[in-house]
């Protein structure tokens, strides 16, 4: 396909193609008129274009990107434009902000098997996490979070220490939040396999818990440099939903990260999207709040920097020992110690609390009762099952 193709625009020039998927192709764009940048648009643009007949999915990136505006840590849309291709056919093109530094899949595939280091990964996570808590607020779900659907973008604040930001973009399969998904016509789940989460495998629901899922995948694969879940060479993309969708698996959180990063993930590695750690609650984890002063000087992680905002989270005597309730109690890593308590005490308390948690507004509750305590230890366990009796 030439350059031209496609036709330029009424104030750009179409310049090489820089990306390619099931939408359409990415092209870069230059101004006509260099003068226009001080006025709305950038010296360099991305477009996204398809032939209008097959521009669903760009149109309705458009019309998310409208009702999100104004967040930084998603990419910015300059508008559309129609334009006339070679062959006389109309041609949808969406402006959008042009990610430099690339895509996160593509920084990922650079670093080899090692993954980024971990100041790499906290910042690119903090910026991930604000995009989505935005999305969220707005009453939208991404649906399609994966490292190709972040880019990465010169950071203009000189204090952060780090050479990018890392933008969300690809919005195409977004939905509204509580929208039912069950029309005619529509595919069974939305986003990549990989990154899909259990309940969106198993019960073809797609809400914001699915969407931090998805991050914790990506968090993953930045840190190990691999997929988040083990793939033999024979394994399909069916047989990796059969993986995600069917009995208690999780992502493997390796033992050799830190204890800050492990518990991160533990956060977004919960079965049960009620119980779920939010954006916003995450965004309070010592794994990307607070960790780099104005100066732009990484400070170490601290465990008492933990700030644990509506969450069940019990603390035993280490402060190595966390654990999190959830339907599954193997989101729990292999590395971690279950201290005094044996692996069916914990099942059984589980089964207890989970009952307790029916009612949504109890569970909000002993959240906020389970943040006041937590550092009383094990014991809290005793004392919201005495209250709640």
């Amino acid at each position: 396909m030439s350059v031209n193709e496609f036709g330029d625009g009424v104030a750009w020039y179409r310049g090489a193609m820089v990306g390619k998927g099931s939408f359409g192709c990415v092209y870069l764009a230059t101004l006509k008129n260099p003068r226009l940048k001080n006025s709305y648009f950038p010296a360099v643009m991305a477009v996204k274009s398809a032939e209008v007949s097959v521009s669903g999915s760009i149109q309705k990136e458009r019309e998310v990107l409208n009702n999100i505006k104004g967040c930084p840590y998603i990419i910015r849309c300059f508008g559309d434009e129609t334009t006339t291709g070679q062959n006389g056919a109309m041609v949808y093109n969406l402006l959008l902000e042009y990610g430099s530094g690339g895509t996160l899949a593509e920084r990922i595939k650079k670093s080899g098997i090692k993954g980024l280091s971990e100041f790499e990964v906290r910042n690119y996570t903090r910026s991930m996490l604000r995009g989505l808590h935005f999305i969220h607020t707005i009453g939208y779900v991404h649906c399609d979070m994966k490292p190709d659907n972040v880019l990465l973008v010169p950071n203009s604040s000189e204090g952060s220490g780090a050479e990018f930001r890392a933008k969300i973009g690809d919005l195409g399969l977004a939905k509204r939040e509580n929208q039912s998904k069950k029309r005619r016509l529509e595919p069974y789940w939305r986003g990549t396999p990989m990154y899909l989460s259990p309940e969106a495998v198993s019960d073809n629901v797609q809400e914001c818990p699915a969407d931090i899922w998805a991050l914790g995948c990506i968090v993953l694969e930045m840190l190990t440099g691999k997929p988040p879940w083990d793939r033999e060479e024979d394994m399909d993309a069916e047989d990796v939903l059969k993986k995600i969708g069917g009995g208690h698996e999780l992502p493997k959180i390796p033992g050799n990260l830190s204890k800050e990063a492990k518990n991160f993930l533990k956060g977004c590695f919960v079965r049960n999207p009620r119980y779920r750690w939010t954006a916003e609650m995450l965004m309070n984890h010592p794994f990307v709040e607070g960790l780099i002063d104005d100066e732009g000087v990484e400070r170490p992680l601290e465990v008492e920097d933990i700030n644990v905002v509506d969450s069940i989270l019990l603390i035993t005597e280490s402060d190595d020992e966390l654990a999190y309730y959830s339907e599954d109690w193997s989101c729990v890593s292999e590395d971690d110690s279950f201290g005094y308590w044996s692996e069916d005490d914990y099942e059984e308390m589980e089964n207890e609390m989970t009952s307790y948690f029916a009612d949504e507004e109890i569970f909000k509750d002993a959240c906020q009762i389970m943040h006041l305590i937590k550092n009383l230890g094990t014991a809290v366990v005793f004392f919201i099952t005495v209250l709640l009796s």
